[in-house]
């Protein structure tokens, strides 16, 4: 039997046999070092005798404004919120507000039965009359040297005790109108006509809306890119479309020694009042943003590990292997940071297909539109 004659392979149909069996990025990979291992002339020299270009969609690297975003989670609190008490013990007698009724500061909210302590006040006041006179009679005797120093001195003393209880027991009486202490939202009544209160019961709620702060812990070591007046956006479950912006007012002297992260607050204006305190943030913190960076569709990237490349289509429509540094990502671009300049075209579809050195194919500019698109 004769056997046809032994003929030997030449290097590009052995790459070509190669790369039809690819199935994962580190033969790729392989394939880059032989090809790069070849003679400049021998890449120049295109595809195999009869073979078409491979057809690829390509797009040119491209300058734009990259915002490096820290993500984080914080906790929404109103302005000001108080629980507001009574100061003094008593019987509520009437209740001058409605459930979630918005109130201006002074408003008079609650009052208790003041009855006992008008009656207290009354007798105070004359008290005070009584001694008021003795005081008035006692400075004009020891001007005429009538009494001792020390007989004016004890009136003196009873006059200063009972003006101090005057004022005590007026004091009490205004503590028996609770008043607002600043403008806000009522929360819900928790007593009703006729109860009897003491200091310790919560009559109310009352919260400051207009606006509101959050509250984050940020990692220490990215403190120093953190500012004062510093913009800050977040969500909230309740609407997920919509994205909230407010101001850094607060950063924290301190750092925590268990959790090593500082609290800062933002304070974010709430005008319809749909940020309510204890809702769950999820927040955007810009550090860093960079006006002129490299950005590139992120399916151009080939990754090898830790390594990532892209086809570039070079001079001639040949196309090679390039290793890349990418920094940020965005919504379906990347950024790169070295290895590209702008204007170089990166192979987005087909690269599957490509053989690092040889000539591809530009599809049209329809296909491509679709990875320029902002």
């Amino acid at each position: 039997m004769v056997m046809p004659p032994f003929s030997r392979p030449s290097k590009i149909d052995l790459l070509k046999a190669s790369l039809n069996r690819l199935v994962h990025p580190l033969v790729l990979a392989a394939c880059f070092a032989i090809c790069s291992a070849c003679k400049p002339r021998e890449a120049k020299q295109g595809a195999p005798s009869g073979a078409p270009p491979t057809h690829v969609v390509a797009v040119p690297a491209k300058r734009q404004s990259v915002s490096e975003i820290l993500p984080l989670v914080g906790t929404v609190n109103a302005n000001e919120m108080v629980e507001i008490k009574p100061e003094s013990d008593g019987i509520i007698q009437e209740i001058n507000y409605e459930e979630g009724q918005r109130i201006e500061k002074g408003h008079l909210l609650l009052s208790l039965d003041d009855s006992k302590l008008a009656a207290s006040v009354a007798e105070a006041e004359a008290n005070f009359r009584l001694s008021l006179a003795n005081h008035n009679r006692a400075a004009q005797l020891l001007k005429d040297q009538l009494i001792s120093q020390q007989e004016f001195d004890q009136v003196a003393a009873n006059f200063a005790v009972n003006q101090a209880g005057l004022d005590l027991k007026r004091r009490l009486i205004r503590d028996a109108r609770i008043i607002a202490p600043f403008s806000g939202v009522v929360g819900a009544r928790n007593v009703s006509p006729g109860q009897v209160v003491n200091r310790s019961t919560t009559l109310a709620s009352l919260v400051d809306l207009d606006t509101v702060k959050v509250e984050v812990d940020i990692p220490e070591k990215f403190l120093s890119q953190v500012k004062i007046g510093q913009n800050l956006s977040f969500s909230v479950a309740a609407y997920p479309d919509e994205l909230f912006v407010g101001q850094i007012y607060f950063i924290a002297p301190q750092v925590s020694e268990t959790l090593r992260t500082a609290p800062i607050k933002a304070r974010i204006p709430n005008p319809k009042h749909l940020l309510r305190p204890g809702m769950f943030a999820s927040l955007e913190l810009t550090l860093t943003v960079r006006e002129s960076a490299i950005v590139i569709p992120d399916v151009a990237i080939i990754n090898n590990g830790d390594i990532a490349m892209v086809f570039v289509i070079g001079k001639d429509d040949i196309a090679n292997l390039r290793p890349v540094v990418i920094g940020e990502r965005l919504a379906g671009k990347a950024e790169v940071r070295k290895g590209l300049t702008e204007g170089e075209e990166v192979v987005v579809e087909g690269h599957q297909k490509v053989i690092p050195g040889f000539k591809v194919k530009r599809s049209g500019p329809e296909k491509a539109a679709v990875y320029t698109a902002p």
